[in-house]
């Protein structure tokens, strides 16, 4: 059954340097507290995996936390580019970046066969696009009762995935509900798992649409309000436009990137806002 630990625990048991380690949350429920909690520990050498890449992960790359991105779509959110991404990608600032890039279906059936147990999925994505020619994880196969020519992806099966939830109970069973993305199948893919959650209650009361992860699916939990901060948990707050707006300028400079990171990461009275 999954440890109810608290988030600095949670992240130095489960996450390793090197460890292939996915974050997960499409725009409400991102891992954000968890993330930091990773740049505090001074994580290094990680491979990144996440469908949307966005403030979160330009956060871990510009702290120097990853070495390699595996995703779909990269971008601050309703606002621009990433450019710490950019910066380690065009100029190896503070590291050099590698990418693998994929498309939202093929990324999503990566995760579904990594938590079915399978090698690798099958689609019919990327016909007319160059993607094949600039991944190495994208091959063509044929039906071999059609004869019709697919895309192949190998499967995801991350060392750790981490991702947000609204509540869990005291034997560590979890309930999330809204927009969940690919939560479910990144934790199932995963070898270690840690959830963080709003709050954790005595008993889980039904949500319409809602889905419960079992306990004994999952490693650790740990709670942690505001967690998904400046993105949004549906029933307990809303997304902060103005952090994603403000970021765009501090992710455009080095100096202002590190500043920021020293006052609202690494010391230990940091609330991670963007003042």
């Amino acid at each position: 059954m999954a440890e109810i630990v608290s988030l600095a625990e949670g992240v130095a048991r489960l996450v390793r340097d090197g460890d292939t380690v996915a974050l997960e949350g499409f725009t409400h429920l991102i891992p954000v507290a968890a993330s930091h909690e990773i740049i505090r520990q001074e994580r290094r050498d990680l491979t990144l995996v996440r469908m949307t890449p966005d403030i979160v992960y330009d956060q871990l790359i510009g702290a120097g936390c990853a070495r390699k991105l595996v995703f779909s779509w990269g971008g601050n959110p309703g606002v621009g580019s990433l450019h710490r991404f950019r910066d380690a990608v065009q100029h190896s600032w503070p590291v050099p970046l590698e990418i693998e890039e994929h498309s939202h279906a093929g990324m999503a059936n990566r995760y579904v066969a990594g938590a079915s147990g399978l090698p690798f999925a099958v689609l019919r994505g990327y016909a007319g696009t160059d993607l094949p020619a600039q991944t190495a994880t994208i091959k063509q196969i044929t039906c071999p009762f059609t004869g019709e020519r697919l895309a192949a992806v190998p499967a995801i099966n991350p060392d750790v995935s981490i991702i947000h939830a609204q509540r869990a109970d005291r034997d560590g069973n979890v309930q999330l509900w809204g927009l969940t993305g690919v939560q479910k199948e990144a934790v199932l893919a995963a070898r270690r798992s840690l959830v963080t959650v709003e709050e954790v209650v005595d008993e889980l009361t039904p949500v319409p649409g809602g889905i419960v992860l079992p306990g004994w699916a999952l490693t650790c939990v740990a709670e942690v309000p505001h967690g998904a901060h400046p993105s949004y948990a549906q029933g307990y707050y809303e997304r902060d436009n103005g952090y994603y707006e403000a970021w765009d300028a501090i992710g455009r400079d080095r100096e202002a990137f590190t500043r920021w990171l020293n006052d609202h990461v690494l010391t230990e009275t940091s609330a991670g806002g963007v003042r």
